[in-house]
């Protein structure tokens, strides 16, 4: 959602030049400061047993500012690559990714990008196609290739000269449907136009119907004129039932013919969802920002709960407009600011929530639309961030979702993004403070702002467990909040790796969701060392063995994993081993492991790690493992079913019992094997 100013071209350009000396520098001095292994070969390493604390002081506090030559810091993990965008979409934001192939899809709000990245450390570009919209969300189906499109500007035929009238049919607010066969040469094939456009969309691969494909679309701008498209229209859905508010579009794609792509649904999930709970008061970062700000004059106005400094660029046109209505000329006077202060309260609920405003006596209504969703195919269920609430979906009909369980928080101020376990047991929800653009990772931040909410689900309920932030402050200069991430494909741990914007990437596990912590991290210094630039990673996803990060400002960045006392080589071997052929983050995948001696290995690393297991067995477990691959056939097989049955009996003392018994498992499987 962010909204933010942008580093000048001709900065980013210059910097571009120096770009490949100071990168090789970085990523030599990175590989130098990484944690690391070696082993002989046909040998798996055992975990090191170092200290799982992280450097102090923390590498990330007092990084040199800049876009292509910032300072770096990591822990437990590396930077591979970092590849700058191309002409033309250089300098614009970068936005989301999807990935099909060996290829990964960019947004960008003046296209997409595809980048071939079977080399991850040498990405090459294969097409950079310029079609602006914003924000340009990414997804894949087999052969097509999904664009979300919200702003006003978005054109039909890919202009990019803009729309001045209010009212055009020439005007793209939807989705972009394009034919990815030659992927070096994408077809537009159609279109679907939606009332309030496409900020976010979700791609829903339904196990109930293989002859289509069905997008959930997130529409968060304002709903467009019914002369522009016919059936948009306001209100609370007690005045309108047939309100384009308070509700998603589901659309379908018949797969043997796309241009037929169609809404078939406008499921009103929020209905009946009273206005979210609100925190009583701002930050004290903010705070003594916001009075700062009052004091030199400043409009600020009240937005989800807390006092917000309104931008010159928000509060000028409004003055002119104060000006012109009272027919005046020139600057305005302290009367006009007077009638604007006064004005602002109802300007901003107008903004934020038409409906509220127009509807009857009584309590507010809720969210009127979702920023994200993402949808669990495997388990049937889907979470949705939307604005004020948290919710559990069943999409066991695709064209129907319907809410289950909804839940609110008063630390959190906009519900943004969802990450289920493998499992399906628990779901993560982050919150988008301030919308991405402003500073939300200071020391003086309260920790559970602009963070992650971690729920078990029982019964198909939610039920809170804890918060996770990034643990470290960052400066002014530096947009920070929780943003879009993915799950880790590590047996027997819940882990995730998450974008913080200018907070960069880190990865936490939340394998005990009351006692989430931080096992790596990647951060860079501030993209201006004295003023506010909006940047940082958009989002970062784990795909076929690296995570690969869309930088808003810089390109594309592709890190992996380093072996450490938090994770060790045979987890990220058996996390590797995990081959995707696409990947839509927001239809989220279920992970499942082949036996082998790797995935036993990784296992019996985590009891050794956490305790599970005495540490002597756990020795004389690897052993046994080691002396069972040598053997091969039936001996092996032997072998391993033998330890296997007596794991099972040991599961009953050991102090992690049911992770001993994911080992006999898994060792039962590899001797069917052999």
């Amino acid at each position: 959602m962010l909204r933010a100013s942008v580093p000048h071209r001709l900065s980013v350009s210059l910097q571009r030049r120096v770009a490949p000396a100071a990168l090789a520098i970085g990523l030599a001095a990175l590989s130098a400061c990484s944690s690391g292994s070696s082993s002989q070969p046909g040998v798996s390493p055992a975990p090191e047993r170092a200290s799982r604390a992280a450097p102090s002081p923390d590498r990330r506090i007092g990084l040199k500012a800049g876009v292509y030559d910032a300072g770096m810091a990591s822990w437990n993990m590396r930077l591979v690559s970092t590849t700058p965008s191309p002409d033309k979409f250089e300098g614009v934001t970068n936005s989301d990714l999807a990935f099909t192939g060996n290829y990964a899809i960019q947004g960008n709000y003046n296209g997409f990008q595809v980048w071939d990245i079977s080399t991850p450390a040498r990405p090459t570009l294969v097409t950079a196609f310029y079609c602006p919209a914003s924000q340009s969300d990414v997804s894949v189906y087999k052969n097509l290739l999904f664009v979300s499109g919200e702003g006003n500007s978005g054109r039909l035929d890919c202009g990019d000269q803009g729309i001045r009238e209010p009212v055009s049919h020439e005007r793209l607010r939807g989705i972009r449907i394009f034919d990815i066969t030659d992927i070096r040469n994408p077809k537009y094939v159609a279109n679907v136009q939606t009332c309030r456009g496409s900020h976010t969309h979700t791609v829903l691969e339904s196990p109930r119907d293989r002859d289509n494909v069905y997008i959930y679309v997130s529409g968060s701008a304002g709903v467009r004129s019914e002369e522009e498209l016919p059936g948009c229209t306001r209100g609370p859905t007690g005045e309108n039932p047939n309100t384009a508010e308070f509700r998603i579009e589901v659309i379908r794609v018949p797969l043997a013919d796309p241009t037929k792509a169609a809404i078939v649904s406008s499921p009103r999930i929020f209905q009946d969802i009273p206005a979210p709970p609100r925190r009583s008061s701002s930050s004290p970062a903010d705070a003594e920002a916001t009075r700062q700000a009052i004091a030199r004059g400043a409009f600020v106005a009240e937005i989800g709960g807390e006092q917000t400094v309104l931008p010159d660029r928000f509060v000028q046109p409004m003055l002119d407009s104060v000006v012109k209505a009272r027919g005046g000329t020139g600057a305005a006077t302290r009367a006009d600011s007077a009638a604007l202060r006064a004005a602002i309260p109802d300007l901003i609920a107008r903004m934020i929530n038409p409906g509220a405003r127009r509807g009857p006596s009584g309590p507010p209504p809720g969210p009127t639309q979702c920023h994200d969703i993402t949808v669990y195919p495997a388990i049937g269920l889907a979470g949705g961030a939307c604005e004020g609430y948290g919710l559990l979906l069943d999409i066991s009909d695709p064209a129907n979702p319907r809410r289950i369980d909804a839940v609110a928080d008063t630390n959190f101020s906009y519900w943004h993004n969802a990450t289920f376990s493998n499992d399906g047991s628990v779901v993560v929800f982050g919150d988008e403070w301030g919308g991405g653009g402003g500073a939300r990772c200071r020391a003086l931040d309260p920790k559970e702002w602009g963070s992650n909410a971690i729920f078990r689900i029982v019964d198909r309920k939610m039920q809170f467990q804890g918060y996770y932030k990034l643990p470290v402050a960052q400066s002014d200069q530096e947009n920070c909040v929780a943003h879009n991430g993915s799950l880790l494909p590590i047996p027997g741990r819940n882990v995730m790796v998450q974008s913080w914007y200018q907070g960069g990437v880190s990865v936490f596990d939340f394998t005990d969701p009351k006692n989430p912590v931080e096992i790596a991290y990647f951060d860079r210094g501030p993209l201006d060392a004295n003023r506010m630039v909006g940047g940082g990673t958009w989002s970062v996803y784990w795909y076929n063995g690296v995570l690969v990060s869309s930088e808003m400002m810089r390109g594309l960045d592709i890190l992996e994993l380093t072996p450490s006392a938090w994770i060790s080589q045979n987890e990220i071997d058996v996390a590797k081993s995990v081959r995707l052929d696409h990947l839509n983050a927001q239809g989220q995948p279920q992970f499942s492991w082949a036996p082998s001696f790797t995935l036993s290995r990784a296992y019996l690393d985590q009891l050794e790690r956490d305790n599970g297991m005495q540490y002597n067995r756990v020795i004389g477990v690897r052993e046994q493992l080691q002396a069972a691959e040598r053997m091969g056939g039936s001996q092996a097989r032997s072998a391993l079913s033998s330890l296997a049955n007596d794991l099972d009996r040991e599961a009953q003392t050991a102090r992690d019992g049911n992770k001993v018994r994911m080992l006999a498992k898994s060792l039962r499987d590899l001797a069917a094997r052999q």
